[in-house]
């Protein structure tokens, strides 16, 4: 019981330092006051961050600052100057250098020919066969889950959470599978109040408590659309399945949220080659 409180209460720290984080991501961070964030010595704390979550606290603000960017560069039309200054970077030339070392080409070419790019042309002319899409029968999952409300983009806040409640009861599975489940339509109301959860399927015998939440993923008929590129970039592909294929399949969603399955860790691997499982919940043909 000790070590188990011990673990939550560095974890809780940690959390804290990501909610701070996370609210001044458009500001200047100071590590001296992450540190008093975290209640924890200025000489260690940053150490413990990256043993405990896996990369540095410079990295992590560098990767959330610019999938924030890349979100701005798919999904609006703010000039590449702007979004710059509001990643953190003085000149729109150390911001090109940076967003290229993560995401593989220049802010740019990532606006005009990103992977949102193909979706947002096959919806425009209507291609439902554009982007391969497999029907699957999945069996029911019993997740342990932390909830997260806010823009969908910082579900990672709560997965960090989960990871680490499992962590602290030694219930971390050996081959995680993250999972993003989302309820709300991103582009009704107000991105503040959108609710989601972070979830992993976990065994049986794995006590499910506070701060996690059980929940059940369903079992049956899915659509499933297999997408590679940054996270930043799947507003256009949900748009072409939901607005294109979906129309054209013969099916019809049920009453259940879509999810989506993450295949590799964005901590370590380049935006581009990241890869989501998006999964549609359909009724039974009658």
């Amino acid at each position: 019981m000790t070590t188990h409180l011990s673990h939550d209460r560095y974890s809780d720290r940690l959390d804290r330092v990501m909610e701070h984080v996370y609210a001044h991501l458009e500001d200047e961070i100071s590590f001296d006051r992450l540190a008093e964030v975290a209640c924890l010595s200025p000489y260690h704390w940053s150490r413990i961050y990256a043993a405990m979550r896996g990369e540095t606290i410079a990295a992590s603000i560098r990767r959330l600052r610019l999938q924030r960017a890349a979100d701005r560069l798919a999904n609006s039309e703010l000039d590449i100057a702007t979004v710059a200054g509001r990643a953190g970077y003085g000149s729109s030339d150390s911001f090109g250098r940076a967003f290229k070392e993560a995401f593989g080409s220049t802010p740019a070419a990532y606006r005009s020919t990103g992977a949102h790019v193909a979706f947002q042309a096959a919806g425009a002319a209507g291609d439902a066969s554009g982007f391969p899409v497999d029907i699957m029968t999945l069996p029911a999952r019993r997740c342990a889950g932390i909830d997260h409300q806010g823009s969908y983009m910082e579900i990672d806040r709560a997965m960090g959470k989960l990871f680490g409640a499992l962590a602290a009861r030694n219930a971390v599975p050996v081959n995680p599978a993250m999972i993003g489940v989302f309820f709300d339509d991103p582009d009704l109301g107000d991105e503040a109040a959108l609710r989601s959860r972070a979830c992993l399927p976990v065994a049986d015998a794995v006590v499910i408590d506070a701060p996690m939440v059980e929940s059940v993923l369903r079992g049956g008929t899915y659509a499933r659309l297999r997408y590679t590129g940054p996270y930043a970039a799947m507003r256009g592909a949900y748009r072409w399945f939901l607005g294109v294929w979906l129309p054209n399949s013969g099916y019809e969603p049920d009453d259940a949220p879509i999810f989506e399955a993450y295949l590799n860790d964005p901590r370590d691997t380049p935006q581009a080659e990241l890869r989501t499982d998006i999964h549609l919940p359909l009724r039974e043909r009658q």
